[in-house]
């Protein structure tokens, strides 16, 4: 089936991929999340629909999930160059552990390191510029074939994803989150059950990890997400926000 063919009457072609995310929310917003990866993979998306994920505190269980309706759907992981070893040991052993037939590991552009990081600190001054070399820019890159790809964000992890939706639209593309009304219980549970390996820094009070210089670790009454950026302004790296639109690639 063809991406548009199982919402084709519930568009207003003048909206877009807007209207695409809206009509398939209020169709199956409430599947859960083996439902959701099995239809997208199955039915919308077939062959156009990839995982994104960092192999990170929480990664497990989607990747679970996708690897259980198809291992060989790509996923997508966005080595920074400065992310914790921890993380690196993690993703061959998960993915040797799920079987995974297609991990695609993107590193950021070279010489726009050179250029604009030379000294690796470029966090220091300009984080949301460092996020964008290091994340943004080679997810583009790797996700321009891709019609959709499915995130492991939920609801539960900060006020920013409160009212996250299963379907977004992001740019020409859906973004699928089948893990968004889980809450931190349900996910323990089902790594528990599914016996997935935890990434190593969990133990030690990293329940949200992303680069080495912008992780820190979270104490109990903090929200799950509040160890990273700390003290800044900053929320989220950008691979969420709507930047796939902003240089009129469309990607």
């Amino acid at each position: 089936m063809a991406r548009h063919d199982a919402i084709a009457l519930a568009i207003d072609p003048d909206n877009g991929v807007r209207a695409e995310a809206a009509a398939l929310n209020a169709r199956y917003g409430e599947l859960d999340a083996h439902a959701a990866v099995e239809l997208a993979v199955g039915e919308l998306f077939p062959g156009k629909v990839a995982l994104v994920s960092s192999f990170g505190a929480e990664s497990s269980v989607l990747l679970h999930v996708v690897a259980e309706i198809d291992r060989t759907v790509p996923v997508i992981f966005l080595d920074t160059g400065r992310l914790f070893a921890e993380t690196l040991e993690y993703r061959t052993k998960l993915a040797e552990a799920l079987k995974l037939e297609d991990v695609r590991t993107v590193t950021p552009d070279r010489e726009r390191l050179a250029g604009d990081d030379p000294h690796r600190a470029l966090w220091m001054t300009n984080p949301d510029l460092c996020c964008h070399i290091r994340k943004t820019e080679p997810l583009k890159r790797a996700v321009k074939d891709f019609d959709a790809w499915f995130t492991g964000r939920k609801r539960f992890q900060n006020s920013q994803r409160a009212a996250l939706p299963l379907f977004e639209a992001e740019g020409s593309r859906i973004k699928i989150n089948p893990l968004a009304a889980w809450s931190a219980e349900a996910l323990k549970a089902y790594a528990t059950k599914h016996q997935l390996p935890e990434h190593p820094l969990v133990a030690k009070g990293y329940p949200s990890i992303g680069c080495v210089p912008c992780t820190s670790r979270v104490t109990g009454d903090e929200d799950q997400r509040s160890g990273r950026w700390r003290g800044l302004d900053k929320t989220e790296c950008g691979i969420h926000e709507p930047l796939f639109e902003t240089d009129g690639s469309g990607i």
